[in-house]
């Protein structure tokens, strides 16, 4: 087949590593959509994927334990969540244009699959599965750290993981949990986007959109920390 005969150099470069085994770099961004059913465990990135999102925690664990010493145990889980959720390793597929290089099925393609954030976020794992099989976890370490600087900085942990500080707040106050509800569903399949309200006692709602249903929780949560001025120490 000619896609699986070219060379991933260009790839490579924007990666910072090369493989020396070219068949992980291949695999890892094969979706099940172009695999056969009977080939799909081995010759697709589910394995690799599996591996990765393993690989991602410990080393985003590891960096934060290494740069936050004031941190507690619960302020060091709220950042790695924000960091490893699959919205912020979409995000860095999209940084390093995974989608170009996807191998997908007909049916994916047709759909934009190459776009969509779940197929995304699970090849940017699969890619630091691979790098991690071929060259160890140093290399896969730092890939994390350059890829995900910008996801590993207080501030934007912060913002990524709004969910968790609104909900803490509301806790702290008594309150029930935030309730968010889907408001409306627009746009083609392949690039849907969804408005989504956030609920709390005693508060008028508040609505964001996004193009998936977590992506929106955060951001709508993130606006109603905003608007009702609320701070980390109030979190």
């Amino acid at each position: 087949m000619p896609q699986k005969a070219r060379t991933f150099d260009a790839l490579e470069q924007r990666l910072g590593y090369v493989f020396a085994d070219k068949e992980l770099l291949r695999r890892a961004l094969t979706h099940s959509s172009a695999i056969s059913p009977a080939k799909r465990v081995h010759s697709s990135y589910q394995r690799l994927e599996f591996l990765g999102d393993r690989v991602l925690g410990l080393v985003v664990a590891d960096l934060m334990y290494k740069r936050r010493p004031e941190a507690n145990e619960g302020e060091l889980s709220r950042t790695l969540n924000s960091v490893v959720r699959k919205e912020s390793c979409a995000e860095v597929a999209r940084n390093l244009k995974l989608g170009e290089d996807l191998v997908l099925g007909d049916s994916e393609a047709r759909t934009g699959g190459a776009d969509k954030d779940a197929i995304l976020a699970d090849v940017c794992e699969a890619i630091i599965g691979a790098i991690y099989s071929d060259g160890g976890l140093q290399r896969a370490y730092k890939f994390v750290e350059r890829s995900f600087a910008a996801h590993l900085s207080n501030q934007d942990a912060r913002k990524a993981d709004a969910k968790t500080a609104l909900q803490e707040w509301a806790q702290g106050r008594g309150l029930r949990a935030p309730s968010y509800k889907l408001v409306e569903r627009s746009g083609p399949d392949h690039a849907p986007i969804f408005t989504i309200a956030v609920h709390i006692d005693g508060f008028e709602p508040a609505l964001d959109v996004g193009p998936s249903k977590k992506i929106a929780e955060h951001k709508v949560a993130e606006k109603f920390l905003e608007r009702e001025n609320i701070t980390d120490s109030q979190a």
